[in-house]
């Protein structure tokens, strides 16, 4: 009987044993998701380092060629930061969307440039439908705040947002004795006549963008008429979008259309206080600035590299250091707190129908430009 139940005994102290080995061991199993959500960080964190293979590809080639859209100073900044981090060295040269745009054309899938940097989407929209863009799945793209963000093909990705506005001398208005434009509408009053400047619609993404919000705004063909009413007050149409914001300080300009962060950037770094930004009360449009690949680039390894580093911080936050006030789009960047102080908002914007923008735009152009007469000495290419 003692041998029986000492037996039992043992019995029951294994198992109690086994009990609190299991109860030790369940804690250990628990915070195991721990580990999982480490994990879950990592890929945030890789996605702003491209892989090595990559890197190794596009040291290779030795070589990148960008055009950029977006202001010169930005363009040489991110240029010279990824020539420094990457030992590949960088051509650049600024040119408008529109020449851009036209140059790709005119050199079809041989291009002399490999990637496209900065400048609202409208002209990369035509280009990619004209099969002049390379899809691209960017691992950096994980971190873009929205698929309104990036082409769904994978032909361009957004690295800004910027609001369309006016941007008014207001020592001018005063001096005329003119109240400023509060919308659309008002730019259209005689008083204004020979008083605003607007981008040239053959040129200028900016211009692009403006022809797509008046017909989203108005109908087409009372948008198309707007614009032609509006003519009659345009005093230039300049050759770049930033033209009309870069000559309202001195007076040249009184009115100018345009985004607003390029006026925030003549009231910060240019010190024209007399500069005021406009959000057209009844609404208004944006542009998404972007990057892609071009089809046929010489050093196809070099501009994938590019684009993922135009997506992320050590990119895009170079932009508010060199006079570049645009919203970012990337979670993971610092949004430039300029914007933010002149009470812009991006998301106090109309709902922008970007696919008819793609699909349409070529025509709107040549139907505007047929509506004026084919345009004169007023739209400027240089």
């Amino acid at each position: 009987m003692k041998k029986i139940l000492a037996v039992l005994m043992a019995v029951l102290m294994v198992a109690s044993l086994a009990a609190c080995g299991g109860n030790t061991s369940a804690p250990a199993t628990e915070p195991a998701p721990a580990p999982a959500a480490a994990n879950t960080t990592a890929p945030a964190a890789e996605t702003t380092a491209p892989e090595q293979s990559l890197i190794d590809a596009a040291k290779a080639e030795g070589e990148l060629v960008v055009y950029g859209s977006c202001e010169e100073d930005y363009l040489a900044a991110a240029c010279a930061h990824f020539e420094e981090l990457y030992g590949i060295k960088v051509q650049y040269q600024r040119l408008s969307t529109g020449e851009v745009q036209a140059k790709i054309e005119e050199e079809n899938g041989n291009p002399s440039a490999d990637a496209w940097f900065g400048g609202t989407t409208d002209p990369y929209n035509v280009c990619a439908a004209e099969g002049l863009l390379e899809p691209y799945e960017a691992i950096n793209a994980s971190h873009l705040l929205g698929d309104a963000y990036q082409d769904a093909d994978g032909q361009w990705y957004g690295i800004y947002k910027g609001i369309l506005g006016f941007m008014v001398n207001k020592d001018e208005l005063a001096r005329m004795n003119l109240e400023a434009p509060a919308d659309w509408q008002d730019l259209l009053k005689p008083e204004y006549k020979g008083l605003i400047w607007l981008s040239n619609y053959n040129t200028a993404g900016t211009a692009k963008l403006v022809i797509n919000t008046m017909i989203q705004k108005y109908g087409h063909d009372e948008g198309i008429q707007y614009l032609v009413d509006l003519d009659k007050n345009i005093q230039v149409y300049t050759k770049s979008g930033s033209g009309p914001s870069k000559n309202v300080g001195t007076g040249e300009c009184v009115i100018g259309i345009g985004f607003l962060h390029d006026g925030i950037t003549q009231i910060v770094d240019n010190g024209y206080d007399n500069v005021q930004l406009i959000i057209p009360s009844s609404g208004t449009s944006f542009e998404i600035g972007a990057t892609a690949i071009f089809k046929g680039a010489k050093h196809p390894n070099a501009a994938k590299l590019w684009v993922e580093y135009a997506l992320s911080p050590e990119c895009v936050e170079l932009a508010a250091k060199n006079g570049s006030y645009q919203f970012l789009v990337i979670d993971n960047a610092q949004q430039p707190e300029q914007a933010a102080e002149f009470g812009l908002d991006p998301e106090n914007v109309m709902d922008y129908d970007f696919e008819d923008a793609k699909n349409n735009i070529k025509t709107y152009v040549e139907e505007v430009m047929n509506a004026l007469g084919g345009g004169d000495d007023r739209f400027k290419t240089e």
